[in-house]
Formats: C-alpha cells, sequence, structure tokens
C-alpha cells in the first residue's frame, strides 16, 4: 500500500484566547494534497480564528501549525469589497499586488468560466460573478493550498452548487489542498472528502455521511441538521455559460466543475 503523503499544513492543540475567552480549544487539523477538507460549525465557533492562525496572520496561545517548506496558499476572504467609486476592471483587479501577465490572467479566467468578465467594471459584478473572480485571483498563485473562507457567501442556492463543484473541478484539475470554510454542511457534502466540526473544539470529524449523524453535529445545528432541500448530480447535453445562455456540456466542464474523479 502506497505511503500517505505529509500534510500540506498540520495544526496540533491550537489554543487562542481573546480577553481571557477561550476561542480555539485543543484544535488539530490537517489537509494533504489534493484533499478537500471543510470546516462547518455555528456563528462565534472559531472558524475564522481557525483560519488566520492556519494563515499565519494570528500567533496561537497555544499548540503550533507546521506547514510544508515553501508552500504556497491562495486564500479567498469571506467579504471582499471593493469601492464601487474605483473605475477597476475585473483585468485590473488581477493584476494588483500579483505578478501575472495577460496570458496568466486569461488562463485563469477561463478556469473559474469567467472569461467574458475580463473588462467588466468590478462593482456591476454579481455576488457569484464576484466570488469567482476573487477565486480567479487566488488561482494567480499557483497555490499547492487554497484557502476558501465561506467561498459561497452572497451567492444564491443554484450559484453555490456550480461553485462547489467548481472547487472540486480546480481540486482535481491541479491536485492541490483545500481547505473550505462554510456554516451549512448540505451543500458541501458532495464536494467534500472530509469535515471536521468545530464548535471552539473539535467535536467530530469525518467523511460528511458520518458527520451528518454525529450526536455534537445534530446537537449544534438542531433542524438545520436536517436539510430541507436536496441537491443532486445530473448530466445534460448543455450547461449555461455566467449570463444564462446555453453552452455545450463539454465547454462549459472545466468552469463548472462537471467532470469529476469517479463522479457520474
Amino acid at each position: 500500500m502506497a505511503e500517505a503523503a505529509a500534510p500540506l499544513i498540520e495544526a496540533r492543540g491550537l489554543g487562542v484566547a481573546y480577553g481571557g475567552q477561550p476561542v480555539l480549544e485543543h484544535v488539530d487539523l490537517a489537509v494533504a494534497p489534493g484533499e478537500i477538507v471543510t470546516v462547518v460549525g455555528p456563528t462565534g465557533s472559531g472558524k475564522t480564528t481557525l483560519v488566520r492562525c492556519v494563515l499565519g496572520l494570528l500567533a496561537p496561545d497555544e499548540g503550533g501549525i507546521a506547514r510544508r517548506a515553501g508552500l504556497t496558499v491562495g486564500y479567498v476572504p469571506q467579504h471582499l469589497t471593493i469601492d464601487p467609486t474605483l473605475p477597476l476592471t475585473v483585468r485590473r483587479f488581477l493584476r494588483l499586488g500579483a505578478r501575472a501577465d495577460a496570458a496568466a490572467i486569461a488562463a485563469a479566467l477561463a478556469e473559474v468560466g469567467a472569461s467574458r468578465l475580463a473588462n467588466v467594471a468590478c462593482h456591476a459584478l454579481s455576488g457569484g460573478e464576484l466570488r469567482r473572480v476573487a477565486l480567479a485571483r487566488a488561482l494567480l498563485r499557483a497555490p499547492e493550498l487554497l484557502v476558501l473562507d465561506e467561498p459561497t457567501s452572497g451567492v444564491d442556492l443554484t450559484g453555490q452548487a456550480a461553485l462547489y463543484r467548481l472547487i472540486r473541478a480546480i481540486r482535481d484539475a491541479r491536485g492541490c489542498g483545500v481547505l473550505l470554510v462554510s456554516h451549512n454542511l448540505h451543500l458541501v457534502m458532495a464536494a467534500t472528502d472530509r469535515v471536521v466540526c468545530l464548535n471552539r473544539h473539535v467535536c467530530c470529524e469525518g467523511v460528511p455521511e458520518t458527520v451528518t449523524r454525529h450526536p455534537e453535529y445534530l446537537a449544534l445545528f438542531g433542524d438545520e441538521a436536517v436539510p430541507d432541500i436536496a441537491v443532486y448530480a445530473h448530466r445534460h447535453d448543455h450547461a449555461h455559460d455566467l449570463s444564462g445562455a446555453p453552452v455545450p456540456a463539454e465547454d462549459d466542464a472545466a468552469a463548472s466543475g462537471e467532470r469529476r474523479r469517479g463522479h457520474g
């Protein structure tokens, strides 16, 4: 049996307190190459604090984080605010702080299914379009690890499902690890390899189907643990681009994530 790859990043015994109040206690977390790990938890559970520790923006009070030497991280924050008075197109936005030429920017936009947005003003983007542009910006770093904090914030239900398929397709194509933070497990289940349920400490972890049946998960989310909706996978002979226009399914596969490893 082949030896499992060493983690890209591994946190052991993390503890963080603000004003004497514990926010994280004895938290362990690891993300391996090619693995999608989703952290779920209610508001105030410490998810954002954990992300800040992973990114090296916050030093934990206890425990530590080991990162693969030279690890490159791409980050998509939960909130991305762009001043509407700035005449900033998507292409110019992607050039800010990035060493990327026109070809790299075009390739990143194509990968997230947003090529037509290159010359659109950022303030004119919809929620789903802005999330794709933010993801393209993270991909310009050629990351080994993608850290996505609530990547579907401000996106409608259909757009959320499409974004999670896209995230999985990016993982499949690039082989990068993904650390995804969400308050809701229902829509991310199909795109997730492992779930960590957080509420200051790790309440439970495992594959999605196991976590959703765990007593601590049910106690945290209550009625929300039983979804009112069902998202199912299906295939069409066509798909839709960001404007809603139909395109052949094979042309949309890279952008929408319809191609998945071992999934029909």
